[in-house]
């Protein structure tokens, strides 16, 4: 158990210097941190100018809710800018191995396949949190200068984290089946805005049909986080659906060590 916590950690460690070594981690980094403050601005003017209106009603100060109003708006549209972003994380996690024939090389080390699967996981994920502590700046500030409640903060960055991991164990997957970084990124968008916007149909369909694309859309599970309620059948969806395209990413690994 020690040395495969150690082999997961020296892929993880290996994927996640590559991240970094690379402009592309800084520039995403950056790009997040832009899209997000840009948001926020909108968000806090919004939520400044109701303030304001609010203090002169006819019935006195009416207090505006900060997590409402603008915490809330503001991990929703986060969720909508990595939907564009982690294509771009996990479309080279594999396709650039096979490009370059390295895989041939990871494929043939001592590693197990779960461990390398594991491994480029947790490095991928490692590079996604740092993207969303950048955006804890922005929030600390309403922190330090407001008074948000600060269970629904933390239940929206945990389904903010679990909604992007899902993201990654799929965008993993769709690497693993092609040599070329571009069909992996714009595959893996294509398939997490299916899961997106699939629930959007569920008004359309048949009651039993809806019910059913209503639970796979992947931000109906989100939408309670957001509100501060952590339920577990959420959390389980997240999960299930982590390990359902690990699971075929192992199996890919598998069968491309076959065919090598």
């Amino acid at each position: 158990m020690a040395e495969t916590i150690r082999n997961i950690r020296a892929v993880a460690a290996k994927e996640l210097r590559g991240y970094f070594v690379s402009p592309m981690a800084w520039t995403m980094m950056g790009l997040f941190a832009f899209l997000f403050g840009y948001f926020y601005l909108l968000y806090l003017n919004s939520f400044v100018e109701e303030s304001l209106r609010s203090m002169g009603g006819q019935f006195g100060p009416q207090p505006v809710n900060v997590n409402m109003r603008l915490i809330r708006p503001l991990l929703s549209n986060a969720s909508v800018i990595i939907l564009f972003l982690l294509p771009m994380v996990t479309m080279r996690t594999y396709s650039e191995e096979k490009r370059s024939g390295t895989i041939e090389l990871l494929l043939t080390s001592p590693l197990k396949d779960s461990e390398i699967v594991l491994g480029k996981f947790l490095g991928a994920i490692g590079l996604y949190a740092a993207l969303i502590a950048v955006t804890l700046l922005y929030v600390g500030v309403l922190f330090l200068y407001g008074n948000p409640e600060p269970m629904p903060v933390v239940s929206g960055y945990i389904g903010l984290f679990l909604l992007g991991a899902c993201f990654i164990s799929m965008g993993l997957f769709i690497s693993s089946t092609t040599k070329n970084q571009m069909v992996a990124g714009t595959a893996t968008f294509v398939f997490a805005l299916l899961f997106w916007i699939v629930g959007w149909a569920s008004d359309m369909a048949w009651p039993w049909l809806g019910s059913i694309l209503q639970y796979l859309s992947i931000t109906q599970h989100f939408d309670d986080f957001g509100k501060g309620i952590i339920d577990t059948k959420h959390v389980v969806f997240y999960l299930s659906f982590i390990t359902f395209w690990l699971f075929l990413t192992l199996k890919s690994v598998d069968s491309e060590r076959w065919r090598g």
